[in-house]
């Protein structure tokens, strides 16, 4: 079984050694024993991803009574699907599994995008709701693809090692 792992921060790293890892940081010349997760609780992706997924529930009961099962249960069940699928790719414990799992939390993220702009032109949200609910994702997004980054080099690098 092969777990993911991270190191401790380090105290001051130099900008140069320091390289970006789910919202974190990693100091490539950190000699320290690595420390897993031993919780998908801990990723700073999941926990952007609750962060949306409590911004749209909360958005959706505005809705009016006939989207109820259109497009306010489309957006409460993509925006579910962000943090499931995390959870569950982290569940798996093999790289390839788990970035696979959060590419598809990636595409729920991107269809909260289309329904925020449904929800736009609909007139169910106003403009200022629409633009947090945007950077809410955008910063989602952002720690969801250096978390997949991060998979990949660990996949890399027990690949390559003997």
């Amino acid at each position: 079984m092969v777990r993911m792992s991270k190191s401790p921060e380090p105290d001051e790293p130099s900008e140069v050694s320091k390289q970006k890892i789910d919202g974190g940081t990693k100091d490539r010349n950190d000699s320290r024993s690595k420390q897993s997760y031993k919780s998908f609780e801990e990723l700073e992706c999941w926990k952007a991803c609750t962060e949306v997924r409590r911004f749209i529930t909360k958005l959706v009961k505005k809705f009016p009574p006939e989207e109820k099962y259109g497009l306010a249960d489309d957006m409460k069940r993509a925006a579910r699907s962000t943090t499931h699928n995390i959870a569950e790719g982290f569940g798996r414990y093999h790289y390839q599994e788990n970035i696979q799992f959060c590419r598809h939390s990636r595409g729920s993220l991107h269809e909260l995008i289309d329904q925020l702009i449904t929800s736009l032109d609909e007139y169910y949200i106003s403009e200022e709701e629409y633009n947090q609910g945007r950077d809410l994702i955008a910063r989602a997004l952002s720690l969801l693809n250096g978390y997949i980054n991060y998979l990949n080099r660990q996949k890399h690098a027990l690949a390559d090692s003997p």
